[in-house]
């Protein structure tokens, strides 16, 4: 039954054309001098008649297309005169248009779902291609930066020059820190890039975060704790030498102001002035090394970076600690995967940490059976070099470990406290961390990540 009506009407028409085509070839041979003229001028109209009736069902299809072409997907499509050979095309038709109104609508409402979390999240997020051109920002930025609008990344100059220039450069996958002096406010960015395509334009994707209130609070944190190390160290030192020179004082001032009837000075009392005195320089001398460590913490030079090879820098560091470890009846091993892995870094001064780490160790494992230390090279999840540092010492409590990286803090009694501090200063000129994880008397691991 499908297309029966529409076959009919061609057959019919194509029958007709036929039959006046006939009609017109008996005219030709007879006498008529008008009939010929009229059957040619049927035959003309027969046949545009068919062609038109034919490109009817073209012109929908080609109406159909073009709706998906354009996403036109309001209209619907009858072809008439077709009878019921058509209805399953008009019925194909509607339901396709049907279906890709359906999707349009869950694509908007997903947008839609899209476009009110980065509107409202509190997070400022830029869109834009590399030439500056801002494709999207949020509501978060605006506010950030003061704007009603925002065309250009150049448009930021006027706000900070590094900003702009920063948001311009950075990396796919890159942190960045900038401060910007805006007027009275210090804004402290936190900016983190990530690129995608759209069609022919590349995108870049920047979150950014303004961390100052974070990082006063940390910085206020770090200085209390700071304080709390040097005043309990000072008031070490200065408290026994308050009290002797007390002690000295009332000893010598009935002599020093001539009070009559005072015995001459025996040489027990001397010996005690002595003994006093001697006391008060030994603890001077130590508040005057500890000032002069703490000075150190503020001199360390920059890092004169060069591209090594992970694996040499660790053999190396082993090959110097090697004897000091097993004369310890300590197991060193290490390893490096891939073997190929490089940083780029301040040779000795990241072998002077290491060697730290694993004086360290030996310590921690002093009277440990089953002694052992690991030194690994690796990629972490997020792609960056690491290296650790691995014992199964005594460890570090869940009280100490939060601030074994503040100066002049040690639980060793001979430990001038700085070491670990150093350590992490060392790692922050390189753009890197060092973080320690302990399980008591099993595990105690630092990692150092670049």
């Amino acid at each position: 039954m499908a297309f029966k009506q529409f076959r009919f009407n061609i057959v019919l028409r194509v029958l007709l054309l036929t039959a006046t085509c006939l009609a017109l070839f008996i005219t030709l041979n007879s006498t008529f001098t008008f009939t010929p003229i009229l059957v040619a001028g049927l035959i003309i109209y027969q046949v545009w008649s068919l062609i038109r009736y034919v490109d009817r069902t073209n012109r929908e299809l080609a109406g159909f297309l073009e709706s998906i072409r354009y996403s036109e997907f309001t209209r619907t499509f009858q072809i008439s005169d077709g009878g019921s050979s058509f209805d399953e095309l008009n019925e194909a038709f509607n339901d396709v248009m049907k279906d890709f109104q359906q999707v349009r609508s869950e694509r908007e409402e997903h947008f839609h779902y899209l476009q009110s979390i980065v509107q409202s999240i509190d997070v400022s997020i830029l869109a834009y291609q590399r030439d500056g051109t801002v494709e999207m920002i949020n509501p978060a930025a605006k506010k950030l930066f003061q704007v009603s609008s925002l065309r250009n990344i150049n448009s930021l100059r006027s706000l900070s020059e590094k900003l702009a220039n920063t948001l311009l450069s950075i990396n796919p996958g890159e942190n960045k820190l900038v401060k910007v002096q805006d007027d009275e406010d210090i804004l402290q960015l936190a900016i983190f890039a990530t690129e995608f395509k759209v069609k022919d334009k590349v995108i870049l994707l920047s979150t950014i975060k303004n961390i100052q209130n974070v990082l006063e609070e940390q910085e206020t944190a770090a200085w209390q704790k700071l304080i709390r190390v040097l005043t309990h160290e000072i008031m070490n030192s200065i408290a026994p030498i308050s009290s002797l020179s007390s002690t000295i004082e009332s000893m010598v001032k009935p002599y020093s102001s001539g009070e009559k009837g005072m015995p001459e000075m025996d040489m027990e009392i001397i010996q005690e002035i002595q003994g006093a005195l001697q006391t008060i320089n030994k603890r001077s001398t130590g508040l005057m090394n500890f000032v002069e460590t703490y000075r150190s913490l503020t001199k360390i030079p920059e890092p004169n970076f060069s591209v090594v090879n992970m694996q040499e820098l660790i053999g190396h560091v082993q090959t110097l600690m090697k004897k000091d470890v097993e004369r310890k009846n300590i197991l060193m091993e290490t390893s490096v995967e891939p073997d190929t892995i490089e940083v780029q870094i301040d040779e000795q001064m990241i072998e002077q940490v290491l060697i730290n780490l694993i004086k360290n160790s030996v310590q921690a494992l002093k009277g440990r059976l089953g002694a052992k230390i690991q030194i690994r090279g690796f990629y972490n999840k997020r792609g960056r070099p690491s290296i650790q540092v691995i014992d199964n010492g005594q460890g570090i409590l869940d009280e100490v470990i939060d601030k074994i990286f503040i100066p002049f803090f040690t639980t060793k009694q001979n430990g001038s406290g700085i070491g670990l501090s150093l350590s992490r200063q060392i790692l922050r000129l390189h753009g890197g961390t060092i973080t320690a994880k302990s399980t008591p008397n099993e595990e105690t691991i630092f990692t150092m990540t670049f």
